[in-house]
């Protein structure tokens, strides 16, 4: 549903990280985490991971740009997190992997809304969230 304004936004597009290492994290996204690289002739500095096929086709994507050594990441960095979304049942299969290459991560639950969500971090110390939506999670 639209108001007076005509539009309204309908999915997340894209979101954009600069990155200390482009490389290293790159491999942290699509090793540990499971997103795809995509190719194609666009700035070849920049790298693109596909995270679904996202709205009305466009492909939600994560963009990793080369920033430079004044670039905050982590803890010192306006990003506070990214959450991916998976379904409930894969998220046992989540730990288990992390658990496998030694991954850390902690599990919150947030009951008011049904979400179980699964926090690890980056190379670079952004938080990467894995989280899932299911009624038996929801408390309210």
């Amino acid at each position: 549903m639209t108001d007076q304004k005509g539009f309204r936004p309908r999915a997340l597009g894209e979101i954009a990280i600069r990155c200390k290492d482009v490389h290293l994290m790159a491999q942290f996204y699509q090793d540990v985490v499971g997103l795809t690289r995509l190719s194609g002739d666009h700035n070849t500095s920049i790298i693109f991971l596909k995270i679904a096929d996202g709205f009305n086709g466009h492909t939600a994507v994560l963009a990793l740009f080369p920033g430079d050594e004044q670039d905050e990441a982590g803890a010192q960095s306006s990003l506070h997190h990214i959450a991916l979304s998976l379904p409930y049942k894969e998220q046992e299969a989540v730990m288990t992997w992390y658990e496998q290459i030694k991954q850390p991560y902690t599990v919150e639950h947030f009951g008011w809304i049904g979400w179980c969500g699964i926090f690890t971090k980056d190379p670079e110390g952004n938080t990467v969230e894995l989280v899932a939506y299911d009624v038996s999670e929801f408390s309210g």
